[in-house]
């Protein structure tokens, strides 16, 4: 088995823990001045006392700190912490939530680390941080492993104020390179106020075979609300995403690839807060939209933001979809400068001849040139569809 590389004092706070706490790690940070500030104390008692007894604490106080604290991290490096970790809610794995699999992965890791979440419905708020880079979170069946939660902009927080949107998600996902496959995320507040599923602000995210159940407000792409770049680049591969009202949101590039768009009730698909500076906001491409009947007059979008990006490649639009495809969120200035565009959409939906006049077909040379590497490349010449699971479905 590889193992990331962790500094010595990560490795120590790690194997210092008891298992049954769940995987919650003491701060090597803290653990290293605790230690600083008992052999001061040593030292200070040195200082004022030459009894016996105050020699032989430090003489044992000293060795310890001195011999067998840097044996232990010298015989630890390179990290002796997994990179594999099984979640189970019946206490067979390594954790029984999700949070503490994700608290056990190193600060700054450099490795992929990869935590299998077996069938189960997890209910907790989930925090990936800035931090902690590069994690995996692998099911074996999308529908029957579920992350959920019920928090809503109007859930009251520590504070007893709302929570607002950007903090009711169910999980958050700051990390860069984060991966899903298999898992459902989902926010089981309802109607009635916006309540993330997920929020993804961490920059090269891959989500294949996953599932984003919620209502309003379901799926949060970027850092903010604010058009300010950069937003991150996020791909979906072969997902569900259900909704009604903005439940596709945000400032970050996103491609949606081969995915089902579900409309739950009437409503809006997007609500792109693309920065003016970013080519792409949303690509939807050879996606589905269904519908449930109440979802008759929802539009394909509407611009959150005034330089809004949102573009369907050969999708399949049901009857549920307003022949005019888009709103201007009551402002018609953004119609001069949201980015709207669509090649090929079929379907009863699907018609371009009742769109609005500000939106845009696209030729079949320009709707060539999209596609995941030039949406997503960026500077570091990302490429999405080379970090897709070996297996996965094909339609």
């Amino acid at each position: 088995m590889k193992y990331p590389n962790w500094h010595g004092l990560q490795i120590l706070s790690f194997y210092f823990t008891a298992e049954g706490a769940e995987g919650r790690r003491e701060n090597a940070n803290q653990f290293f001045v605790f230690i600083s500030a008992a052999l001061c104390a040593l030292c200070g008692k040195i200082l004022h006392s030459l009894s016996a007894l105050c020699a032989s604490v430090v003489e044992t106080s000293l060795f310890f700190a001195i011999v067998v604290i840097p044996l232990t991290l010298q015989a630890a490096e390179p990290s002796t912490l997994p990179d594999h970790y099984i979640v189970a809610a019946d206490g067979s794995g390594d954790f029984t939530t999700v949070q503490a699999a994700v608290e056990a992965v190193a600060i700054n890791n450099n490795h992929r680390v990869v935590i299998d979440i077996r069938p189960g419905t997890y209910l907790q708020v989930v925090h990936v941080p800035k931090y902690k880079p590069m994690i995996t979170f692998r099911g074996e069946d999308a529908a029957k492993t579920i992350l959920t939660f019920n928090n809503s902009a109007k859930t009251l927080g520590p504070d007893g104020q709302p929570l607002g949107t950007f903090a009711s998600a169910s999980v958050f996902i700051d990390g860069d390179d984060f991966h899903a496959e298999n898992i459902t995320f989902e926010n089981t507040f309802g109607v009635g106020s916006q309540a993330v599923a997920i929020h993804v602000a961490g920059d090269r995210a891959v989500f294949s075979n996953c599932r984003f159940l919620g209502w309003q407000d379901t799926l949060m792409t970027g850092m903010q609300d604010k058009p300010v770049p950069p937003q991150g680049r996020e791909y979906y591969d072969h997902c569900y995403i259900t909704g009604h009202v903005d439940f596709i949101f945000g400032g970050a590039t996103a491609y949606f690839s081969d995915c089902e768009i579900h409309l739950r009730g009437r409503g809006y698909v997007t609500a792109a807060a693309t920065p003016q500076s970013t080519a792409f906001g949303y690509v939807f491409d050879h996606c589905h939209i269904t519908a449930d009947p109440a979802a008759k007059g929802t539009y394909l979008g509407r611009p959150w933001r005034p330089y809004a990006s949102v573009t369907y490649l050969n999708t399949e639009m049901p009857a549920e979809i307003r022949p005019e495809g888009w709103e201007n969120w009551r402002d018609p200035a953004r119609e001069k400068t949201a980015r709207y565009a669509e090649f090929q959409s079929t379907g009863p939906g699907g018609d371009p001849s009742g769109r609005v006049a500000w939106a845009h077909q696209l030729t079949a040379d320009e709707a060539a040139k999209i596609i995941p590497q030039s949406v997503l490349g960026g500077d570091d010449h990302w490429d999405p569809t080379a970090e897709l699971p070996a297996t996965r479905p094909v339609n």
